[in-house]
């Protein structure tokens, strides 16, 4: 089963660029740009990993980010993520980016947009893998600097795909930034929301009702309410669940413990993912094992959860298509290994 999985070819909705920082990159960014860290080794910032919630994660976070100050660190650090998907064969991914964090920093749009869309290229070009750019809001920061964000990326319009609402979920609802939402929706964007990780189930029926979202990330609280899950298996708005991420930032004590095989009985369109995995200890594949370990799911269980990733992509039909067969054709490979 773990040949098998680390096979599949994969599709990844859920996955902060920022968060795939890992510390010896950091290091040489910090170097770079003659930045100090106030740590002397990458295994001594690596220790210092030692949170247990979002908020404690995110100081963490956001230290980090201060190495990155050009568009060749931009682009440094997502092509680190995207090498790192060509050997797990993920064909697919939606990387969210956190502009604001950046442009308070004294960082252009410009910059960021440079350095990102240049990796993409590359990525489709060396490694034949498709992407997208989802830009966030942070909702811990004024509806106003999310307006002033949308408007600094308004140009780079049709280099992104759409636009999501993270950062510390508790005390802030997603109605607040329905404006910000609806400008992104003349952009021409898809609209995604992180909902029910930390915050209840009803900010999951706020960012459905109020932000007309399309996709839930993590989402894990819906079970709270029976009707929120009948609604969603009803209309199969998919959830970009994160395993790893939930034990390190203490939704769950363990994967054992988790809802996600509960979520999978349901009905619901589940998909795996893995956050910041430069922090949470795992990329995607790892997520796969993690829950494979505690869950024992099956193959077809596993074709099924792949599935749910590409139909829930914004890729093109077309795209979708091909990412279909290649899944296929791996299943079709398996089989015959276990009939032979």
């Amino acid at each position: 089963m773990n040949e098998f999985l680390s096979a599949l070819p994969k599709a990844e909705l859920h996955l902060h660029i920022e968060g795939t920082l890992e510390p010896e990159l950091m290091f040489i960014l910090a170097e770079r740009n003659r930045i100090h860290l106030p740590y002397a080794s990458p295994d001594l910032l690596k220790s210092a990993y030692d949170f247990h919630n979002l908020e404690q994660f995110l100081d963490l976070y956001y230290q980090g980010t201060s190495v990155l100050q050009t568009a060749n660190d931009f682009y440094d650090l997502a092509m680190a993520y995207f090498a790192r998907c060509d050997v797990e064969h993920i064909l697919h991914y939606e990387v969210f980016f956190d502009p604001q964090a950046h442009i308070r920093r004294g960082i252009s749009m410009d910059i960021i947009m440079d350095g990102l869309t240049g990796a993409q290229q590359d990525a489709w070009h060396h490694y034949g893998a498709s992407s997208g750019l989802i830009m966030s809001i942070l909702r811990d920061l004024p509806v106003d600097d999310a307006l002033e964000t949308l408007k600094l990326a308004k140009p780079w319009q049709h280099e992104i795909i759409g636009i999501g609402l993270d950062s510390a979920e508790k005390g802030n609802p997603p109605g607040k930034f329905r404006t910000a939402f609806e400008i992104a929706d003349e952009y021409g964007w898809h609209r995604v929301a992180h909902a029910g990780e930390e915050g209840p189930a009803e900010y999951i029926w706020e960012a459905l009702n109020e932000l007309k979202i399309r996709r839930i990330d993590h989402g894990v609280r819906c079970v709270e309410d029976p009707k929120l899950v009948d609604y969603l298996v009803k209309h199969q708005v998919p959830l970009t669940v994160c395993p790893l991420s939930n034990v390190r930032l203490g939704v769950f004590p363990d994967i054992a413990q988790s809802n996600f095989k509960q979520l999978l009985d349901l009905g619901l369109c589940v998909t795996v993912n893995s956050d910041d995995p430069a922090y949470f200890g795992g990329y995607l594949t790892q997520n796969m094992l993690a829950i494979q370990d505690a869950f024992e799911l099956t193959q077809p269980q596993w074709i099924q959860l792949t599935h749910n990733s590409i139909d829930a992509s914004f890729a093109p039909a077309e795209r979708k298509q091909a990412l279909k067969q290649r899944l296929l054709s791996t299943e079709v490979e398996f089989q015959q290994r276990a009939s032979a």
